[in-house]
């Protein structure tokens, strides 16, 4: 059988204080279950710990050899707890975030200088994957693998925690430069006609735009130009090469200062692209996650494109 930390810890009570009852007085336990502790103790190591008289105890040679061995045991585990405490107020260690390369650069980039000076006892590890990475298939203690990645769009993985941190308008927009050229579209049917729309190899989702017309609800298009990366696209958009459907939170302020243009707003229909942070389903969360996301979230109510 084990030996228990209770059991180690009455043992030192009783030495240190003198008596069964001022340990169990200072312990917040009763006479009898520390001398129930010291008998389960003795019986497990199988020898006699305490010489026990009416008057006094005194350890036996084992029991100061153990006493000395479990003395470091309660004390390493007392530090480990103080350490814990300390880092739940002040965050430590490493944090490494998952996103995709738009949010990458146009909301976790910006903010990083920040949060460090807030918590400069976190070593930030920006990690980039345009598609969704698996957290189910890491090992949560593996070399390389994610704390906490966020995901945009609806979510899959069930078994994974999730907070949600706002959401964002996907929008059908173009630069000035290619509307001199070809024209501002008047309706949706334009669209395929008469002008070169930008889309995504993968998944094909997100090359169904937000637009009302004979067609329903959603634009199906055909691109003219694909792209893995949103980012990608953006910068196809703002080059003039062509017409693509964005989120708000990489395009904010392209648009606030007229470098992208939204085409067909009267056409519109509002599609909002929940924006979540996801982990492993631990029973309790990391304080340097939960500082993060804590951050994070301010950080992007507070921002025009993010809508609560």
């Amino acid at each position: 059988m084990t030996v228990t930390l209770d059991e180690m810890l009455a043992l030192r009570q009783v030495v240190d204080t003198g008596s069964i009852s001022a340990a169990a007085e200072q312990m917040g336990q009763t006479p009898s279950g520390i001398s129930r502790a010291l008998s389960r103790l003795e019986t497990k190591l199988d020898t006699s710990l305490l010489h026990r008289t009416t008057r006094r105890l005194s350890l036996t040679d084992e029991g100061q050899a153990f006493l000395a061995q479990a003395r470091r045991i309660l004390s390493a585990v007392d530090e480990a707890e103080e350490q814990a405490r300390a880092r739940r107020s002040s965050p430590a260690g490493r944090l490494r975030v998952n996103a995709a390369m738009p949010f990458m650069l146009h909301v976790l980039a910006p903010i990083a200088d920040t949060f460090q000076q807030a918590f400069p006892l976190i070593d930030l590890q920006f990690d980039t994957d345009e598609l969704p990475i698996d957290l189910l298939a890491q090992d949560p203690a593996g070399p390389g693998s994610t704390d906490v990645a966020i995901r945009i769009g609806p979510l899959r993985d069930s078994t994974l925690r999730a907070r949600p941190l706002g959401s964002t308008r996907l929008r059908v927009l173009a630069s000035p430069g290619y509307l001199a050229r070809h024209g501002t579209p008047a309706s949706v049917e334009e669209l395929a006609t008469h002008h070169r729309m930008l889309g995504f190899n993968q998944p094909e989702s997100l090359n169904r735009w937000p637009l009302r017309g004979a067609h329903g609800d959603r634009l199906v298009i055909q691109p003219a130009l694909l792209a893995s990366s949103g980012e990608t696209l953006r910068a196809l958009a703002l080059g003039d090469a062509g017409i693509a459907c964005l989120s708000d939170f990489m395009t904010q302020a392209d648009r606030t200062h007229g470098h992208l243009v939204e085409l067909l707003s009267a056409h519109a229909v509002e599609v909002l692209q929940p924006i979540h942070a996801v982990f492993y389903r631990n029973s309790q969360l990391a304080a340097r996650i939960a500082c993060f996301l804590d951050f994070l979230g301010r950080h992007m109510q507070a921002q025009a494109w993010c809508v609560r």
